[in-house]
């Protein structure tokens, strides 16, 4: 059997759950996962290798109005990885038919070119799947799909047919990248992003995407790793309830994200985080710069 590999793009509208079918696809926490827009702030690549086959995925940000230099920069991400794709995989919401947001992005898969599948996620949460042919049919209205494979994400339902069918699709061609390969982010990215992930989850709606998270040092030894990081909002009242009363919530924060690093890397941590208020930050090109994975410094603007 001759070798494919290539690379798959995965877009959608934001909460389709790109993130978690990413992680599911690859079969590793790669992209952290919360159900609010935007949780994607990069693109951040996945490696799924196989004996036959070698497929790189992309996961986006969601696709949405930019409005501010912060979203006008994720959606520069999301349309660059459209671009010269050997696939594009389209998440949508199974559980409701396409509405106007989901028409304007299909349009922007539309100007990909090629050929674009349609993966309606969250099926797990359709008693009856006759109803998921409305959905099929308002989309099969908008786009001529290459396909459409219905998926729960989350319990890896559907999963086996998808990646049949992607690596169906693929060219032949070598692997890119050695066998264990996973994806494209240095641990101190990821590391941040897990904290900025339980801060999602633990703060629900009162601290919404007012908050960043960079690495200010990273001290290696034979038995412990220690990592301190700055997390910044934008207002006081954001700062009180990150921490929390007499700091519950950020020692919680703190514990979760530890754990999850260490059962991630395979090392002992000792993780140190730091609350600072920086108001204004989504406005700052300079300190959007810092913190992109590649420039991870966390330094100020001016």
């Amino acid at each position: 059997m001759k070798h494919k590999s290539g690379f798959v793009s995965i877009i959608g509208r934001p909460n389709a759950g790109k993130s978690t079918l990413l992680n599911a696809l690859v079969g590793q926490k790669v992209a952290i996962v919360a159900d609010k827009p935007q949780t994607t702030r990069t693109a951040i690549q996945g490696v799924l290798t196989t004996p036959d086959a070698q497929v790189v995925f992309l996961d986006t940000p969601g696709i949405h109005k930019a409005d501010t230099p912060l979203n006008k920069r994720l959606m520069e991400k999301v349309r660059a990885s459209v671009g010269e794709r050997d696939l594009l995989l389209f998440v949508a919401d199974a559980t409701h038919p396409p509405g106007e947001e989901d028409r304007r992005a299909v349009d922007l898969a539309k100007k990909a070119g090629g050929p674009v599948v349609l993966v309606l996620n969250k099926i797990d949460l359709i008693k009856d799947k006759a109803g998921m042919l409305p959905v099929i049919a308002g989309y099969q209205q908008i786009f001529e799909f290459a396909d459409y494979v219905p998926v729960s994400a989350a319990r890896r339902d559907g999963l086996d047919d998808l990646l049949r069918m992607i690596v169906d699709r693929l060219p032949e061609g070598p692997a890119y990248f050695p066998d264990d390969y996973v994806t494209d982010q240095p641990e101190r990215f990821l590391a941040a992003e897990l904290v900025r992930e339980k801060i999602l989850l633990a703060t629900r709606e009162e601290v919404p995407h007012s908050v960043a998270v960079s690495v200010d040092a990273w001290e290696e030894t034979p038995t412990i790793t220690r990592i301190y990081m700055t997390i910044r909002v934008e207002r006081d009242g954001q700062k009180a309830i990150v921490i929390g009363a007499k700091g519950a919530m950020l020692k919680k924060i703190g514990t979760l994200a530890r754990e999850e690093m260490e059962s991630l890397f395979g090392f002992r941590i000792y993780l140190d985080l730091h609350v600072r208020v920086q108001p204004g930050w989504r406005e700052k090109r300079a300190f959007l710069d810092a913190l992109d994975w590649r420039t991870i410094t966390g330094k100020d603007d001016v």
